[in-house]
């Protein structure tokens, strides 16, 4: 069932309160380095603003520890300014979240007007759910919408509390969190034949579910990533000095024994003497033993050109995880076969968020796949078919 989003609020004179994802990276001194995020916001904000709205900005940035030195880079201040250059209008930007300054702000706001609220995450009240923070949140603003898909898994106040505070009638989805949801039904629900998922990453533990999840759906599963070292260990291989979840090796049997021939690991791979790009003498080994002295740090070029092909011949396509240490020139090749692979095919192509859409952000290919995902653990829990209570609060439409 579709859920009620904001094509079906009156905005006209009301103030909406917008749970949006301003959790963009950001370099050493606090500047926005990537505003992805901020972009995607874009129409959901523009809307609101164009149908006579106000907006109350809320978001999280960063992991704020409670140490006002050390939480200094995470206040919301940059993202305003970002935000304002990218909508083309003022943007306020309010000192507290639910404190005199922010008050004062929303009291006084304006139709077309929009403020930052600061970051939600510096109020303990957020993680934990507070009611009485949330009542504080929800008073500022007439409306609540939705438009923060990466944190949709979480139970945070602004996510759940926030709009149990509004009547039914009152609550939605923004543009992104719809689109997010549109393409999942496609992929959990009849996703075009041959269905292929590429799975990359560090780690198989942060994956054993959607694995699980989806080897009922796809006729294939690519593994690339320092995951295929924990994969090639539970079968007995060598693997060198290369990345491995010892305490993992059981899991990964049974995954083996479960996708049988669905599960395609890698044949070849790149490994180095060393993780650092500046030292890294690499080589290209073939067969699933390395050498008792390399990393495996990407698949391989056969590994490479046999994913591309089958990504080639099929109907649907998910990824999420890159195939290597990417973001260094020297170990990205394998990453950026499969992104081209991605962008060329005439699929339905999904990158699920987090770096994998990082990677295909800076290889320029993200225009050309069918979506990427703005949250990778929110993308990856839906993958398994976990409802959210973030969502489950927001009206179905009649």
């Amino acid at each position: 069932m579709a859920k009620q989003t904001i094509r079906d609020l009156d905005f006209n004179g009301k103030k909406a309160l917008v749970r949006v994802d301003f959790n963009v990276p950001q370099t050493k001194g606090g500047d926005v380095s990537d505003d992805r995020r901020i972009r995607a916001a874009l129409p959901t904000l523009t809307h609101i603003l164009d149908h006579g709205g106000a907006l109350i900005l809320v978001s999280h940035l960063g992991r704020p520890t409670g140490d006002p030195a050390a939480d200094a880079p995470f206040k919301m201040d940059r993202v305003a300014a970002r935000l304002s250059e990218l909508i083309g209008r003022p943007v306020q930007k309010a000192d507290d979240t639910v404190g005199p300054d922010a008050q004062a702000k929303c009291a006084a706001l304006k139709q077309g007007e929009v403020v930052v609220l600061e970051n939600v995450r510096f109020n303990t009240g957020e993680k934990k759910g507070d009611p009485d923070f949330a009542r504080q949140l929800a008073g500022l603003a007439d409306c609540y919408v939705n438009d923060a898909f990466g944190t949709c898994h979480r139970d945070e106040a602004s996510m759940v509390a926030v709009p149990e505070q509004y009547p039914a009638e009152s609550r939605a989805i923004g543009f992104l969190v719809e689109k997010e949801l549109t393409i999942l039904d496609q992929l959990l629900g009849k996703p075009k034949p041959p269905m292929v998922a590429v799975m990359g990453g560090a780690k198989v533990s942060d994956k054993i579910g959607v694995i699980e999840s989806l080897l009922k759906k796809v006729d294939r599963l690519l593994i690339g990533g320092a995951m295929t070292y924990t994969f090639l260990k539970a079968q007995g291989h060598e693997i060198g000095k290369s990345r491995c979840e010892h305490d993992r090796l059981d899991v990964a049997r049974k995954l083996l024994e479960l996708g049988g021939d669905k599960i395609v690991l890698p044949q070849d791979h790149l490994v180095t003497t060393s993780i650092d790009p500046k030292e890294a003498k690499t080589s290209v080994v073939e067969g699933p033993d390395l050498p008792a002295d390399q990393i495996g740090i990407d698949i391989g070029p056969k590994t490479a050109a046999r994913y591309a092909e089958i990504i080639k011949g099929a109907g649907t396509v998910v990824w999420n995880g890159p195939m290597g240490k990417f973001e260094d020139e020297p170990f990205r090749q394998g990453t950026l076969t499969v992104a081209q692979a991605m962008a060329s095919s005439p699929a339905v192509t999904a990158v699920g968020g987090g770096e994998t859409a990082e990677a295909v952000e800076q290889f320029g290919l993200a225009e050309k796949v069918s979506h990427v995902s703005t949250g990778g653990g929110a993308f990856l829990e839906a993958l398994e078919g976990k409802a959210f209570n973030s969502l489950g609060v927001i009206p179905d439409r009649g």
